[in-house]
């Protein structure tokens, strides 16, 4: 889930044309988690190949990836590496709420209630070991470069935002701000519409958020953002100090600069120095390599349509789609040169 900051963080809406040429780190646990969630039956049901195998995620990464692609983005996929222990209560307390939506959606089944099933069924989903390493060759064979993180995917892909090797971090959450990315780019999606609870639309577009612009709105240090954050709550203390949201965190730090002062008042039940330790020190790789390559068709074929029952027809129509793409903007860049 991670920090809600609510509408305390200033953004703006771009285009995919603002992207076009730049380099952006995906974070994969929140994307797979999306298409996990959204490409589903209407029951609730993912998607599955004859073997009763699970492919929701890989029809997301597939036709996600060719049309960051296909409209001129160089994205790559940060892997998650092994959670920070203060992480683990919280891990368990996901797979408990799982586990009970699972349960809920059974009953749901029996008695055929399908919107039930639906919700809880989103509820319910989970990962296993072998989504990600197909994910990984997926999108291998899409030409995407892939960064194994040694710990959170997000602070993995904000080192390489500061660092400049990438313009900026692709997720719907706010960590990699806490983790130091310069840039936060939001709502990387396929659809232009997001269906509301209510049953009616809302039209989106990628928003960027750029962190100094953060601080100098909110008038706060990078310290300071961690801190509120911490208050607010965050996926190592989720739910935070009681009673205290955005707008009663972001007077807390600007009237008290230290947070010895702020927590040693407000007493919480966690140690805050060991989260706020996290967001500073958290081990990130350095030896990573971003290479893209063409797309290798046939590796491609070999996973969804043999392996997984993809359709050929589909897939050929989808990478033509990225092969038209590239022919258009080579001889666009051939006419402008003369």
């Amino acid at each position: 889930m991670g920090v809600q900051f609510g509408t305390r963080i200033p953004r703006k809406d771009i285009s995919f044309e603002d992207l076009a040429g730049k380099k952006i780190a995906i974070d994969f646990s929140n994307a797979i988690y999306q298409f996990l969630a959204s490409i589903r039956q209407r029951d609730g049901t993912p998607l599955m190949d004859s073997k009763g195998r699970i492919t929701s995620h890989l029809m997301g990464i597939f036709t996600r990836t060719i049309n960051l692609l296909e409209k001129g983005l160089k994205p790559c996929y940060v892997f998650d590496g092994e959670p920070p222990e203060i992480k683990r209560k919280t891990i368990e307390e996901r797979r408990e709420h799982k586990l009970k939506a699972a349960e809920k959606y059974h009953e749901a089944s029996e008695l055929g209630l399908i919107e039930e099933m639906s919700k809880f069924a989103k509820q319910a989903l989970h990962t296993r070991e072998e989504m990600f390493e197909e994910s990984k060759q997926l999108i291998l064979a899409l030409g995407v470069p892939v960064v194994q993180a040694p710990s959170e995917a997000e602070a993995q892909a904000a080192f390489m935002c500061e660092n400049d090797d990438v313009y900026a971090v692709g997720s719907q959450d706010y960590d990699s701000l806490l983790f130091g990315a310069k840039r936060l780019v939001q709502n990387l999606t396929l659809s232009e519409k997001r269906k509301l609870p209510s049953g009616g639309f809302v039209y989106i577009k990628p928003e960027l958020i750029e962190l100094q612009e953060v601080l100098e709105e909110l008038n706060i240090d990078h310290d300071q953002l961690i801190v509120m954050a911490i208050l607010i709550g965050t996926d190592y203390n989720p739910g935070g100090v009681k009673g205290i949201g955005p707008k009663k965190a972001l007077e807390l730090v600007r009237k008290e600069k230290n947070p010895e002062v702020i927590f040693k008042h407000l007493n919480p039940d966690f140690d805050w120095h060991e989260i706020f330790e996290t967001f500073k020190r958290i081990p990130i790789k350095k030896d990573y390599k971003l290479e893209w390559h063409d797309v290798d068709e046939e590796k491609v074929k070999k996973l969804l349509v043999d392996e997984h029952d993809f359709s050929e027809e589909r897939v050929n129509n989808i990478l033509a789609k990225l092969k038209k793409a590239k022919e258009q903007r080579k001889q666009a860049s051939l006419s402008s040169f003369f």
